[in-house]
């Protein structure tokens, strides 16, 4: 899986209205029927400004986990590295999204489809994890 590397531009104001307290899946509640507040994507999606960038997902390693090519993945570099997490990592040169296992001894990138392999990160790789998956954005409609 390929990713396209884009900086996060979040010093303007990006507030949209949004329903106050939320949309059921139910049946709608007849409060709802107004719109009050409002949410800003900029302040809602980038905790660190200055180490958050968005990827667009380029192939199908990550299809189990919802992470679709095309997706694009909001990733901070600053946040701290951790076991289990979704992250996006540069391996021989290049960049891939997978879930990080780290063990005493090595690491793995363990991708969300079960077509690929588990890769062992080796000492000869050149490897790094670049950054945290904190969001995935997706398209729901082509409208």
């Amino acid at each position: 899986m390929k990713l396209e590397i884009f900086s996060a531009f979040s010093q303007s104001d990006l507030s949209l209205p949004y329903v106050d307290g939320g949309v059921y899946a139910g049946f709608p509640s007849p409060a709802q029927d107004f719109m009050e507040n409002s949410i800003d994507l900029n302040r809602d999606l980038v905790s660190h400004p200055e180490s958050t960038f968005y990827a667009r997902v380029v192939g199908d390693s990550m299809i189990e986990a919802d992470v679709n090519e095309g997706d694009i993945l909001v990733v901070d570099k600053s946040l701290e590295v951790k076991d289990g997490i979704m992250a996006v990592c540069i391996l021989n040169g290049e960049f891939t999204v997978k879930y990080l296992h780290v063990f005493e001894d090595h690491i793995e990138l363990v991708p969300a489809n079960s077509s690929y392999k588990t890769i062992r990160v080796g000492a000869d790789d050149d490897f790094e994890v670049w950054g945290t998956v904190t969001f995935v954005i997706k398209r729901m409609s082509r409208s």
